[in-house]
């Protein structure tokens, strides 16, 4: 089965935690497949709750997750007990830009 494609702005949910995500960054032709859990992320429906979140969280609301190539990347807009992985590969928390010396 071929991965949708991805596009800025898209929201994905884990079916097997409480994990929700926005897309910020996503490559052009590739059709890499977003999982948490160890499940694939789908399209949230409005009357669909998302499952409750057992454990401690291993996505953190308001950070942002990167694939290796830094070509995929997740804003987490509700946190979860799984971990996002892109085409099976942990993706990792996107380090903070350093701001410029205010002299």
């Amino acid at each position: 089965m071929t991965a949708p494609a991805l596009r800025p702005g898209d929201r994905l949910a884990s079916t097997a935690c409480a994990t929700r995500v926005i897309v910020v960054r996503a490559p052009g032709a590739e059709r890499p497949e977003i999982a948490c859990g160890g499940s694939p992320m789908v399209t949230p429906s409005a009357e669909t709750p998302a499952p409750p979140s057992e454990g401690d969280a291993a996505t953190v609301i308001g950070k942002r997750y990167v694939n290796a190539g830094e070509t995929v990347e997740l804003l987490c807009t509700s946190s979860g007990a799984g971990e996002l992985t892109c085409d099976g590969v942990p993706m990792a928390l996107k380090a903070a830009k350093p701001l410029p010396a205010s002299d």
